[in-house]
């Protein structure tokens, strides 16, 4: 069995990356492989069908995003209504032990 360099098979490496590379929707093998027949098939079609799909999880995220930061308002919420019952609490046990001093 014969080795290949380790310099040719770096070589090869790049290049194989290389021709799979392209811009997303320009068709089969291109920008990571098929996403379905019309995203194969390259053209047009294939480029509004890429640009739909990065639409789609931009909004995705978008969404998520804001349901993150409406549950961290709602545990802030939570927890500045925490703090208030417990310095109410602090406020009676402090006037208890007072009545108890004199």
């Amino acid at each position: 069995m014969q080795r290949i360099p380790t310099v040719l098979s770096r070589n090869m490496a790049f290049l194989s990356h290389m021709r799979m590379s392209g811009e997303p929707g320009s068709g089969a093998g291109k920008g990571g492989g098929g996403g379905g027949s019309i995203r194969e098939a390259g053209g047009s079609f294939g480029k509004m069908e890429a640009a739909r799909e990065d639409q789609y999880f931009y909004n995705q995220q978008k969404e998520q995003l804001k349901n993150l930061r409406d549950g961290l308002h709602d545990e802030i919420s939570f927890h500045e209504e925490q703090i208030k019952r417990h310095q109410e609490a602090i406020e009676r046990h402090k006037a208890r032990i007072g009545k108890m001093e004199k």
